[in-house]
């Protein structure tokens, strides 16, 4: 999937907006998208940029038993 950046836009707002979050995922975008780091925190308008595939991770649940 490509997304085209506005005026004045961050990667990071970018990846929170596309995937609800950053953590781990602004990494990823960068290493799909070589050159986008020389860009600088704030991205030209109309910058392309790929995103990568990446799936939710999973949920994992703690049972917590009331008596043992």
């Amino acid at each position: 999937m490509q997304v085209i950046a506005s005026q004045g836009e961050t990667l990071d707002e970018i990846c929170f907006r596309v995937y609800g979050k950053t953590a781990g995922i602004t990494e990823a975008v960068l290493a799909a998208n070589h050159r986008l780091a020389d860009m600088g925190p704030v991205l030209k308008m109309g910058t392309v940029i790929e995103l990568p595939n990446i799936s939710p991770p999973a949920i994992q649940t703690t049972m917590i038993q009331l008596w043992d």
